[in-house]
């Protein structure tokens, strides 16, 4: 049986979602057993992030009121889910009112509402869209790659960056410096021997 399958059979434990905004709570109501595993013996920091993630949207799934099968879930459910998460937000977006809309670092504290990060939401995406992969999901019915989620992704980017006065281009990659082989100088031509019987 795959994961997806699991996920939306699993009903054996009803724990409760108030510990989503704790990084360090695993919700061990969905199984994700067929992660691959990684490299190393231990998972890496970006492994258990990405179960703890998947643990998460999948117990969400399960108290959608009504509740949801992750075979039925589409990019409005991916939306509504980010939308839930900015409850648990601690980043400050101010409002086109305030007076301190599009300044990075505010004076004065101010009643505007505490937000999810942009790059937390881009980076929290990344990670479902290959745990749904990886857990038996199709790429081309990855609701976490639907384009509802990208543009909502964009939206608050430029909602997020005007607000806060905080540029999100893309940093270009410095490359390394490309070691100059030094060339060799080419041996000098031996010179010709004589013919023989010239002097």
């Amino acid at each position: 049986m795959n994961s997806i399958q699991e996920m939306e059979s699993s009903n054996s434990e009803n724990t409760s979602f108030n510990s989503i905004g704790n990084s360090n709570t695993t919700n061990t109501a969905m199984s994700v057993s067929n992660l691959p595993p990684p490299s190393s013996t231990t998972p890496s920091r970006y492994e258990n992030q990405k179960r703890r993630d998947w643990n998460t949207f999948g117990q969400y799934l399960k108290n959608h009121r009504p509740p949801l099968s992750l075979s039925r879930c589409s990019g409005a459910h991916v939306l509504e889910f980010l939308r839930y998460l900015d409850q648990f937000g601690k980043t400050k977006v101010h409002t086109p009112i305030c007076p301190f809309y599009g300044h990075p670092n505010p004076p004065a504290p101010c009643p505007c509402p505490l937000r999810q990060a942009w790059g937390s939401l881009d980076a929290l995406i990344g990670r479902l869209r290959a745990a749904f992969e990886e857990n038996g999901g199709k790429p081309e019915a990855n609701p976490f790659g639907a384009r509802a989620v990208r543009l909502y992704l964009r939206e608050v980017r430029d909602l997020q960056s005007k607000a806060r006065g905080i540029s999100y281009e893309k940093k270009k990659r410095k490359r390394p410096p490309q070691q100059q082989i030094q060339a060799l100088p080419l041996p000098l031509p031996l010179p010709m021997p004589p013919p023989p019987g010239a002097t």
